[in-house]
Order: C-alpha cells, then sequence, then structure tokens
C-alpha cells in the first residue's frame, strides 16, 4: 500500500468542513479517508471490505446533504465507517468496538448523525419511510436518505418498505449500493435481475442521455418529473421493479465517481417523492487483497496493510472452532443420510455450511438476508419428506420467531434449527448478541432447547436431532471449542437427560451449554477451598432432566444455575419454577445476562463484567 500524506483527513470533523473543498479536493479526501481506515482495521478489526466500497459515496452524500438535519439511515451498519469519521469521530475512531468506545454500527445515543442504529439488514427504507412521514406532519422541510447493499434487499421487510413508500408521495430518497455481494456473494433472482439492469447497453444509453439532458436544462427536469415513469418505461420497452412499485429509478452510476455522485445527488435533491438511485460500487474498493478476496476481507482480523498478510492468531493446534464442527458434521451426516439439506439466509461462510456447499451443492441451500423465510422453506422441506439443518445467528433468529411458531412448532415437522453465535459475541456488540433464545424458545411446545459442552457434544447432538421427529434448536457460541476430540463414534444423546460432572453436597451448580466448562473450573477452585459442589451439565433446557432435579431439590438448600443468556425466563427461571411446583424449599441463584443490553468488548471483558467469568461464578459458589 502506497501511503500518502493525510493533507485534508484531519481538517475535516464535521460535514460542514466537508463542504469547505472543491470536487478535487474532495477526491483527495476520499483517498486519505480509505487510507485512514485501512490503517485503523489493520491494528483493530472490523468490517472492511464493504467500508472501503462506501466511501465516496458517503462522502458525497454528507457533502450535497445538509446532515444532520437531513437524515442518514444505513442499512446494517457495518458500511456506516466513512459516517462516522467524517461525523466528529475520527479522533475516537480507534476504539471502534471496543469496550467503552464507539460502536461498529450506527447508535442513536452516539451522535446526531446516526439517526437510526441499525445491526442486521433490510430495515433502512421503512425506518426512512417513517422519518419522511413524520417531516411531513411536523411541517418539516428535511431529505431523508436510506442507504442499502443488494444484498439487503433480498430480505422481506425491505421490499414491505419499498410496497409502502411507493404507494406514497413522500419525499425519500432509496440509495441502493449495489457491489453483487453480502458477506458472501449475493444468491437469487433479485442479484440476476440487478446484474441484467447492470448491463443493459440499451437501458444505460437512455439513462445516460436523460442525466445528460436533465443537468443543464432546468425546464426539461420538469417535464421529465410531470411526465413520471411512464416516458422512460416507453423509451425502454422494459418493466423496471422500483418503476413498477412507483418508484422513479435512477442510474446505474458508478459509486466511486465524485463528480458524477455530485451531479447526479444535487439533481435528486429537487426531484420529490421517492426515488431509487442505483449506484455500482466495489466491496474493498482500493485495497487490492479486499478487492480480490471479498469474502475474507469482509472482516479480515488483523493484517499487514502494506503486504495485505492477514495475521492469523490461531495455531495449528488451537481447538476447532464451533462453526466448523457443525460444517463437517453436515457433511458426515449428510453422506449417512440423504435426506438430509442445509439452509442458510446469506451466512454459508459465517456458519461454515459452505463445507457441505463445496461437497454437495445441490442439497444446500443460500436463500438471501431472509431469516423468516429460511425458516418456513425449511418447513416445507420438512413436510416434503426432507431432513433440513438450518443455521442462522442466535440474534438473527429473533427475525424468524413466528415462522418457528406457526410454521414448525405447530406443526411439529422435524427441522434443526442450529443457532451459532448464541450467547455473548464479543465485540459486534448489543444488536449481535445471542443471549435470548432460550427465552423466548423456552414457551414453544413441541420444542427440543440443546446445547453443547464442547465440540464432541456438538456433533453428537446433531446427530441425535436427525432422528428426534421433531422440532430441535441447537445452540453454540462463537470461536473454539474446548479441544475435546470430536471425531470418535457418533452417539444418540437421550433427551432430556443430564449429565453429572461432579458430586459434592453443600451447593449444587446446574450449568447449560459450553458455559459449563467455566462453571466446572470455578467448581474446582471452590472445592479447594472446602466447598463441596455438585455440579450437572443440563444439556437441555427443554425437556429439563426432572429426575435430577427432583435429586436435587430434595438434597440441597442452595442451587446456583449457569447460562448465557437472559436470566429472565431463562433456563434458571425454569429451574426455581420447577423446584417451586414441586415444594423444594431450596433457594436458587441464577447467572446470566440481566435485564439490559450489553455492549461491545472482548469476550473476556463482557463475561467478567456480566459475572459469567470464573471468579464471578467461583464468588456465587462460595456465597460472597
Amino acid at each position: 500500500m502506497n501511503h500518502i500524506p493525510y493533507k485534508y483527513l484531519n481538517a475535516v470533523n464535521s460535514p460542514d468542513d466537508l463542504k469547505k473543498l472543491s470536487l478535487e479536493e474532495v477526491r483527495a479526501y476520499c483517498a486519505e479517508l480509505r487510507q485512514f481506515i485501512i490503517e485503523q482495521l489493520a491494528a483493530n478489526p472490523g468490517h472492511l471490505g464493504s467500508n472501503l466500497g462506501v466511501v465516496e459515496l458517503t462522502t458525497m452524500l454528507h457533502y450535497v446533504y445538509d446532515t444532520p438535519y437531513d437524515k442518514l439511515v444505513w442499512d446494517v451498519g457495518h458500511q456506516a465507517y466513512a459516517h462516522k469519521i467524517i461525523t466528529g469521530r475520527r479522533n475516537v475512531f480507534c476504539t471502534n468496538r471496543k469496550l467503552g468506545g464507539i460502536s461498529g454500527f450506527p447508535k442513536m445515543d452516539e451522535s446526531v448523525y446516526d439517526s437510526f442504529g441499525g445491526g442486521h439488514a433490510s430495515v433502512s427504507i421503512s425506518a426512512a419511510f417513517g422519518m419522511a412521514r413524520a417531516a411531513e406532519l411536523l411541517g418539516e422541510k428535511r431529505k431523508v436518505v436510506a442507504i442499502l447493499g443488494d444484498g439487503a434487499l433480498t430480505g422481506g421487510l425491505a421490499f414491505e418498505g419499498l410496497n409502502n413508500a411507493g404507494a406514497s408521495d413522500s419525499d425519500i430518497l432509496v440509495v441502493l449500493n449495489d457491489n453483487h455481494m453480502s458477506i458472501d456473494p449475493n444468491v437469487g433472482a433479485m442479484k440476476e435481475y440487478l446484474i441484467r439492469l447492470t448491463t443493459s447497453k440499451r437501458y444505460n444509453l437512455i439513462k445516460n442521455r436523460t442525466w445528460d439532458f436533465l443537468s443543464p436544462v432546468p425546464k426539461l427536469r420538469r417535464m421529465v418529473q410531470k411526465a413520471g415513469n411512464s416516458i422512460k418505461r416507453g423509451w425502454l420497452q422494459q418493466s423496471n421493479l422500483f418503476e413498477g412499485l412507483n418508484f422513479r429509478y435512477f442510474g446505474p452510476i458508478d459509486g466511486h465517481d465524485v463528480k458524477m455522485l455530485d451531479t447526479v445527488l444535487r439533481g435528486l435533491k429537487d426531484i420529490p417523492g421517492p426515488k431509487v438511485l442505483h449506484v455500482l460500487t466495489v466491496k474493498g474498493k482500493g485495497y487490492k487483497p479486499a478487492e480480490e478476496q471479498q469474502s475474507i476481507w469482509h472482516a479480515p482480523g488483523c493484517f499487514d496493510p502494506d503486504s495485505g498478510e492477514r495475521i492469523v492468531c490461531r495455531g495449528d493446534n488451537a481447538p476447532s472452532r464451533y462453526q466448523d464442527v457443525f460444517g463437517h458434521t453436515m457433511v458426515e451426516l449428510a453422506r449417512m443420510n440423504d435426506k438430509i439439506v442445509g439452509i442458510t439466509p446469506a451466512m454459508p461462510s459465517g456458519s461454515s455450511l459452505n463445507i457441505m456447499m463445496k461437497a454437495m451443492p445441490e442439497r444446500t441451500f443460500d436463500v438471501g438476508i431472509a431469516e423468516g423465510h429460511a425458516v418456513t422453506f425449511s418447513a416445507g422441506l420438512a413436510a416434503a419428506g426432507l431432513m433440513p439443518f438450518c443455521v442462522i445467528y442466535s440474534s438473527f433468529m429473533q427475525r424468524a420467531y413466528d415462522n418457528v411458531i406457526h410454521d414448525v412448532a405447530l406443526q411439529r415437522l422435524p427441522v434443526v434449527l442450529c443457532l451459532d453465535r448464541a450467547g455473548l459475541v464479543g465485540e459486534d456488540g448489543s444488536t449481535h448478541h445471542g443471549v435470548f433464545d432460550i427465552a423466548f424458545f423456552l414457551p414453544i411446545p413441541n420444542v427440543v432447547i440443546s446445547s453443547p459442552l464442547n465440540e464432541a457434544d456438538l456433533r453428537n447432538l446433531m446427530y441425535t436431532a436427525q432422528m428426534s421427529g421433531r422440532p430441535f434448536v441447537i445452540r453454540y457460541p462463537r470461536g473454539s471449542g474446548e479441544g475435546v476430540d470430536w471425531h470418535g463414534e457418533l452417539e444418540k444423546l437421550p433427551i432430556g437427560r443430564s449429565r453429572v460432572l461432579r458430586e459434592g453436597n453443600d451447593v449444587a451448580v446446574l450449568s447449560f451449554g459450553p458455559l459449563g466448562n467455566v462453571a466446572a473450573r470455578a467448581a474446582e477452585r471452590a472445592v479447594e477451598r472446602g466447598m463441596s459442589v455438585f455440579h450437572a451439565d443440563l444439556r437441555y433446557a427443554k425437556p429439563l432432566d426432572e429426575e435430577l432435579l427432583h435429586d436435587v431439590g430434595r438434597r440441597f438448600k442452595r442451587v446456583v444455575t449457569v447460562e448465557d443468556g437472559v436470566v429472565r425466563g431463562g433456563v434458571g427461571s425454569a429451574v426455581a419454577d420447577f423446584f417451586v411446583k414441586n415444594g423444594y424449599g431450596c433457594k436458587v441463584e441464577t447467572l446470566g445476562i440481566g435485564d439490559r443490553f450489553v455492549e461491545q468488548g472482548s469476550m473476556k471483558e463482557l463475561h467478567a463484567i456480566c459475572g459469567l467469568d470464573e471468579t464471578g461464578i467461583f464468588g456465587r459458589i462460595m456465597g460472597l
């Protein structure tokens, strides 16, 4: 990477500072901004490729619009780094995603420029339309812009927003940042449609001529505005999805051309009603490694900015990641059972389902950023006799809750829901922590809820699930396992049965999931201090092991439960409820996530803050 001196970067601390620059100076500023992002993320990992791709687009939005009065609504949020730097957070950008630092996503209580928070995809159009409607009701003249990627356009909520906003005359601009990528390459009919749209020579010829005419001749611009989209459709002799939804469509244009962006955005400010601007960008733009390997460089971790060499902290002997155990086990089970299929909503590499995709592409399905559809599609596969494993990040599963209840559980269909990134996930923060799934799944009838203690357990739970004949949830955390050998003979685990890890008489510890390994170390410390500790790995949150709980209720006056989910409505709550209903007088202390949203930080820091590290659990076992 060629390092350039910062001439403009340090002088821009707000959009007002940016507006003082000429377009040529803005081009130079964008080069410096891109270099700054690369240098910062080399040492403090974050989302690289998506942010490099929107440097010019972000800069010109702030250059043309009157932010924060005018509202920019960022979809997903992992494309908002340039936005944060431009809006006064350059000097604290080194704290991005760190404990006590700025968030890796837009956050309303962090800055007045963050008009709406966002960590999940497809929300921007709905939120921006709400803001546009509010401006009308309040008599305000503010402009509202939603910026979303073509990947986010695969989500149903984006279409709901387009449908509703298109039926209005609200002044809203939707900027479609089209780079043909989510984390992995986009899939589906929308991807193919956008490719046809961007490669149509006739379409682009007409659009370019239209812009040439619109810019210098205001009267012609007004005429086209009055004539509406029917003229454009007549010229093109083809249907346009956005115009069919009553959005005026403009583009596609080069999202890295500062002059073109300036001309088009200024023109669009004067055109009322709902509009779509189709912008073509390159994910990872300006950094060769990120352009050439876009999936890997979406969030590459630490790297050398000069050589492009990624700094991999995991050694050859590092424990397997839970997601990789899942991925390899999927292939193993699918070879044993020809009815097994894999489904993911746009996360094949993030969940390691790409391992099965490579081995058995015909039996794996990436449905795009559409979690609800992923679940109901899986239900349809199950209803037709297949055995679907639907893998979704825990926090993303929240979007498919209704689908689980009505389409899977109510019909008792044998869908295996594999919840990756369950529990605290670290630097991605409150939008991504998977801490609610236990509590929201527990009330649903017909569903088994499980969590492995280690890698071998995950493999055996997957083996068990595909033979259960019922909805089956397996939740497991982000990152590496315990280093146990998970390649042995497969074992069917009895549903609703726990296992005792340590016998004792003074206090009972009941843990659920991989956090049980931390609880085991804490129990060992307590034993060294003279405490007699009983410890059981519940393995199933539903159904609970009632035989074990009756035994614990009779024998112990004090019980400590440990889980990496919210305590309100979680496993500990279910255990306490069991003891009350059966007349046991033991005191139950529940360890988990309290009634709050947990911010970003390292896993070690967050577990300590929540009292879920070894020291915190040890203190509760000892009654401190």
